[in-house]
């Protein structure tokens, strides 16, 4: 048995050294070969490298021993129990609980309240985050269960952002978009698939490659509201805080020395060990109260959680050492280099490399081309989804470069959105808009972010608050173009070949 353990750990370090790998590989190249020196704080960078690799394997076999089984068994016995009121509520809280422990939007809720000087609160903002995807896999569920569309909601969601965003004060817009993008990550991706999947799969005249997908495009598309209404809220009882302020608050972010002790390191574990407390009590109170059936193997599961918690604070901790110099660090560089298409470059290889190698999208992609009986070739699509991802993140660094307003890119990408969704056939508008969540990764979202943090920070005239984030949203919004586009010349080959 424990020999057993060992062998899967190994495997698991296999993988995620490998969804590592890509990251290393480009970061390396442009640290060698173009900026030609090594950084100062290399060695505390591999060490957060190594910590990243070794805490996402133990979180993710926790996930799988400890979270994934549990929560797939509840979505099953929900469908067969057939009470609306229980499944919607349901819904909503596996949405709530995922995504207040997803570790990306930790992250990134940390470094919006620092560097807007604590104005956006980093707890109510997790909130604010979670509570709008819970409401949005309920009201995704709900769309199964009507049958209705998937589409008339999304292109309604999209003109509700653009017209909450003209009335949102600009310092929350980037922010806004950005959360969109991180709540679809390692924690939430795999539960909220299953649910649509198995959802459409049990109910009598759904199809699950058209009505299964969709739940992860609602859970990034609702965030964008929620946060724009909050930023709202907020920017009108307090005083904004100027530029120069700011540029201090990131450069302290950034250059930040941290020390750490087996003290600091304990509560800090037990801080974020917390954060898996929402999903238990779910998972609890409708396993036990609701359905009102043990949990099977109990044991197995209560290991696996705590693997979870051990999982979820090395990562965080690697992140602060690893991920997030790195990417400022080559943002300072390719900045004072002077030439703004090793930028570009940057952004298109890092985007292309780690969408590739991303879990989620390999795990959407596989169940797409089972669902869809090999309409939907797996590989084709994760190469559609990266090529969206690297021209998201390369043109997001164009406009923090430029100086322009997300607003206008944002827009003109959900027309284009819009107009092809009704030219792309019906069975990819679905996995389509889901890519657009599963691609923004634990692991990318820390990089991309730094990274536009980083720009922000080192161009004369930049705002990190207004001009840092972004790239997330960028990230997300652009697959969607290039699988739907994907899928209307794959109609018309077909076409040709009959």
């Amino acid at each position: 048995m424990f020999i057993n353990g060992i062998h899967i750990f190994i495997s698991d370090l296999k993988n995620s050294t490998k969804d590592m790998l890509p990251i290393i590989i480009v970061v390396s190249f442009f640290q060698i070969a173009i900026i030609g020196k090594i950084p100062q704080n290399l060695v505390s960078m591999l060490i957060g490298v190594c910590i990243i690799i070794i805490g996402l394997a133990i979180f993710i076999r926790g996930l799988e021993i400890g979270i994934f089984p549990v929560g797939e068994n509840l979505a099953n016995d929900f469908a067969k129990k057939g009470s609306l009121f229980w499944l919607l509520l349901f819904a909503f809280f596996i949405g709530f609980s995922t995504t207040i422990a997803e570790p990306a939007l930790i992250a990134i809720a940390a470094k919006a309240s620092v560097i807007s000087g604590g104005r956006i609160d980093e707890l109510f903002l997790r909130l604010t985050v979670a509570f709008s995807v819970g409401f949005a896999i309920s009201l995704g569920v709900l769309r199964i269960l009507l049958g209705h569309p998937m589409h008339y909601y999304i292109i309604a969601g999209y003109i509700i952002v653009v017209a909450t965003t003209f009335f949102a004060p600009p310092e929350i817009v980037g922010l806004a978009y950005d959360s969109g993008g991180v709540t679809t990550s390692t924690v939430t991706v795999p539960l909220v698939a299953a649910l649509g999947i198995g959802l459409a799969s049990s109910i009598k005249g759904r199809n699950p490659a058209i009505d299964g997908f969709g739940l992860i495009a609602f859970a990034s598309l609702m965030p964008m509201i929620f946060v724009q209404v909050y930023g709202i809220v907020v920017y009108n009882f307090l005083d904004p805080i100027s530029t120069s302020e700011t540029a201090v608050i990131i450069t302290d972010v950034i250059s930040k020395e941290n020390s750490y002790t087996l003290y600091k390191i304990f509560i800090d574990f037990l801080y974020v060990a917390k954060d898996i407390i929402p999903i238990l009590l779910v998972i609890g109170f409708f396993q036990y109260v609701i359905i009102k059936k043990p949990i099977p193997h109990l044991p197995k599961v209560g290991s696996g959680i705590f693997l979870v918690s051990v999982g979820l604070y090395s990562f965080i901790l690697g992140l602060e050492l690893g991920l997030f110099p790195i990417g400022a660090n080559l943002a300072l560089s390719l900045t004072s280099i002077g030439d703004t298409s090793l930028i570009y470059l940057f952004g298109f290889l890092i985007g292309f490399s780690t969408t590739m190698a991303e879990p989620a999208l390999i795990a959407i992609a596989t169940k797409a081309n089972e669902i869809s009986e090999g309409n939907i070739n797996s590989r084709v699509l994760k190469i559609s989804v990266a090529i969206g991802v690297a021209i998201g993140i390369s043109l997001g660094s164009y406009r923090i470069v430029q100086g322009d307003s997300i607003i206008y890119y944002i827009i003109t990408g959900y027309i284009l959105v819009i107009i092809m969704t009704y030219f792309a056939p019906k069975y990819i508008i679905p996995i389509a808009y889901d890519s657009g969540g599963v691609t923004t990764s634990t692991v990318t979202v820390p990089l991309v972010a730094a990274l536009g943090l980083g720009l922000a920070q080192n161009i004369e005239g930049r705002n990190p608050l207004i001009d840092g984030f972004g790239l997330i949203a960028f990230a997300s919004l652009f697959p969607m173009i290039t699988v739907m586009g994907y899928g209307i010349l794959a109609t018309q080959i077909s076409k040709r070949r009959r």
